[in-house]
């Protein structure tokens, strides 16, 4: 049954199509749903919506691995001065990273999801997985599940905390303190790698999944996997299973920030993020050359992923967003989606940047499903 719903905020000339897909997508949600929409065009904001009680366009939800973008551009940016190299071995920077065989393991490798260090053995409590030094001094002792550059996985929880102990030891700073330093504060955005307790009052608590007779019939058919990839990915295979559902309702996941998962932002800050990255924003140049985010957005793992079990798509660190998900894109497109429905994206071919929260977490994790009809409305109207 579908209900009447009202959708705030604006759209620029020639984007009525998109509020009017937000309206169509959302009517179906429950009352207590929220989300919101926000895209710019070459550095232009054209779309900036929000539906839902308690909600504006600056409310922050938790972005899960949506936040794993933010921790990329960190990289990028660090690689663009010359201060990381991609086919340099990760223990050349980390060195405790070459146990079990993990010594001629590159920085390329590593941010590709090909290093095979999904997670551990006896998992991680819930201390250790808010805590991105303390999962990555686990990650340099785990024996990789398989051979490092063979194949690929999804480092669900973990590939953040990779990615931060390599910055942490190049520079001896955090990807939280350069990412505030270098993009949220300058730009004065709404994407938080650590929620200051004073913006608190501004976080919406993630409302679990509520399928349908019928999807929840399929979820109680699977099958428990104790000790597969999946389970160690996500963390649910030691004493301490990770609530993927509650984890940004977690106060110390909020203030840390870890890098895989634990980012707050409204749909604002996400396509912000990407905007001031690859097309610059309000007038400002790009954060990234053009050569940087060709790089970046190169598929560096395609096909089967030993994690999800199914055909995936990374470029280095980012998901190559055309080929994941929205094959109309332009083919360099980069950005991550969040397993509670966020989605967000830049598309350097239309000069499209994407972001999209809900509050509710979405069936069955992911991308929300509504994200395919509301990007395809934005990049039909920025093609024109």
């Amino acid at each position: 049954m579908t209900r009447e719903i009202k959708v705030r905020g604006t759209v620029a000339a020639g984007y009525e199509a998109v509020r009017e897909a937000f309206t169509a997508v959302l009517a179906a949600e429950k009352p207590d749903h929220a989300a919101q929409l926000s895209a710019s065009v070459r550095g232009t904001r054209v779309v900036d919506l929000w539906v839902g009680p308690d909600t504006d366009g600056g409310t922050l939800f938790g972005v899960y691995s949506s936040t794993k973008g933010a921790a990329y551009l960190v990289v990028a940016l660090l690689v663009q001065d010359g201060v990381l190299d991609l086919d340099r071995a990760v223990a050349s920077y980390w060195p405790e990273f070459a146990a079990e065989g993990k010594g001629a393991a590159t920085l390329r490798e590593l941010l590709s999801h090909r290093v095979g260090v999904v997670g551990t053995d006896s998992g991680f409590t819930p201390e250790e997985i808010a805590d991105d030094h303390l999962v990555a001094t686990r990650l340099a002792a785990q024996r990789p599940y398989w051979r490092p550059g063979t194949a690929f996985g999804y480092h669900a929880l973990c590939a953040g905390a990779l990615a931060a102990e390599v910055v942490l030891r190049a520079t001896g700073r955090t990807v939280q303190e350069l990412f505030e330093e270098l993009v949220r504060a300058p730009l004065g955005l709404d994407f938080f790698l650590g929620l200051p307790e004073e913006l608190e009052p501004r976080f919406r608590s993630v409302l679990p999944m509520l399928p349908s007779a019928d999807e929840r019939a399929f979820l109680d058919s699977l099958p428990p996997q104790p000790g597969s990839l999946a389970s160690i990915s996500f963390n649910r295979n030691g004493a301490h299973p990770t609530d993927l559902e509650a984890f940004p309702n977690s106060r110390a996941v909020r203030a840390k920030g870890p890098a895989s998962a634990g980012g707050v932002a409204s749909a604002r800050g996400l396509a912000g993020m990407y905007a001031a990255a690859v097309t610059g924003l309000d007038g400002r140049e790009p954060l990234l050359k053009a050569d940087t985010v060709a790089a970046f957005g190169q598929i560096q793992s395609t096909g089967y992923d030993l994690v999800a079990r199914a055909h995936k798509s990374f470029g280095v660190g980012f998901q190559n967003t055309s080929d994941a998900w929205y094959p109309f894109l332009g083919a360099g497109a980069i950005g991550h989606s969040g397993a509670g429905g966020s989605q967000a994206f830049a598309d350097p071919y239309s000069g499209l940047a994407y972001g999209y929260t809900r509050r509710r977490f979405a069936f069955p994790g992911g991308p929300a499903p509504e994200n395919e009809r509301l990007v395809r409305a934005i990049h039909t109207a920025a093609l024109g």
